[in-house]
């Protein structure tokens, strides 16, 4: 199974933010980083931050598997 991640150190700001988020959809995962932009880091949930935001996600297969 695919997951997508995103990964705030990828993106050096003035908060020095390290969270790393995943999820099973880009649309999942692109909510959540919403929300902790917009009430951690008060970021504006504009379109244009939306858009930079998928930019950023990427696909991740994890590597463990469950037996």
């Amino acid at each position: 199974m695919e997951r997508y991640f995103i990964n705030y150190s990828d993106y050096p700001s003035d908060a020095k933010c390290t969270l790393a988020l995943s999820a099973d959809t880009r649309d999942e995962l692109l909510e959540a980083v919403i929300q902790h932009a917009t009430t951690v880091h008060e970021t504006e949930d504009t379109p244009e931050f939306r858009e930079l935001i998928v930019k950023g996600i990427q696909d991740m297969t994890p590597s463990f598997s469950v037996s």
